[in-house]
């Protein structure tokens, strides 16, 4: 209901914030760094992934937030270790049943949230997963690559069912919820930028048909990597935030919703 916000850091915490006054609700401390973190379908139970460093392995911590001593203590309800590849993205599952992670290595992996086990696993990427993002009604999901690729799996089965293909890393990838397209982003590692010329940078995000896999547009405006994108819950615009320090909102044309409707 969008009442508290999640936050997890390399300061080594995860921290709970309510939404209207900014206020601190509670805090979670770790021993490494947090990666990623998220609610479950009815706000009540929050998980979060630790990397793996500091002679620390990578952990999935779950903590139910109905029970205070969870939290006081610092002691999760179950931690799930993953020694092999940490985790680098996730996401809840359809109905907080499972979480979907995606690994340093290419990986996907189904954890049920209620006994930690490895429900299935597959790997389709060839790098690093660097971004998971839900359809709305949590069918499907979309995840972004180093490897130059979005893919998009079914939730429940994880059965590859699309591909757009870049010429560069994909960092962030979002699902339109009222049409057929999914918005990419991305562009160089950042340490890469200063060596070649902007033209060759491709900061564009850039617009696919979800069942065609065609591109159809892109939006120019960064001047660095994008690392996120975001569609309004109204499908009527979208966000992009980048390296270059900005995040920039652009509204869609009358004309691209007379377009598809027709179409």
């Amino acid at each position: 209901d969008t009442r508290h916000v999640l936050t997890g850091s390399a300061d080594n915490s995860c921290r709970l914030w309510d939404c209207e006054t900014g206020k601190q609700l509670a805090l979670v401390k770790t021993s490494s760094a947090v990666r990623t973190c998220g609610f479950d379908f009815g706000g009540n139970i929050i998980m979060f992934s630790t990397d793996k460093q500091m002679g620390y392995q990578c952990f999935v911590s779950f903590f139910d937030l109905r029970d205070p001593s969870q939290i006081e203590n610092n002691e999760p309800y179950m931690k799930i270790p993953c020694s092999d590849s940490k985790i680098t993205s996730a996401v809840w599952g359809p109905l907080g049943e499972f979480i979907i992670a995606g690994h340093e290595n290419g990986e996907l992996n189904q954890f049920s949230a209620k006994s930690g086990e490895q429900l299935s696993n597959i790997k389709e990427h060839t790098k690093q997963i660097n971004d998971i993002q839900t359809s709305r009604d949590m069918t499907m999901f979309i995840t972004a690559s180093k490897d130059n690729t979005a893919k998009l799996f079914d939730c429940t089965s994880l059965e590859h069912l699309k591909t757009f293909r870049t010429e560069r890393p994909v960092n962030s990838a979002a699902l339109s919820p009222i049409f057929d397209h999914v918005v990419l982003g991305g562009g160089q590692e950042a340490m890469d930028v200063t060596t070649t010329s902007t033209r060759i940078g491709k900061f564009e995000a850039r617009f696919f048909h979800l069942a065609f896999e065609e591109e159809f547009g892109r939006v120019k405006g960064h001047f660095g990597p994008i690392n996120s994108v975001a569609f309004h819950p109204d499908g009527k615009s979208y966000s992009s935030g980048g390296e270059d320090g900005y995040v920039r909102i652009h509204y869609f044309d009358p004309q691209y919703f007379e377009f598809e409707f027709e179409a």
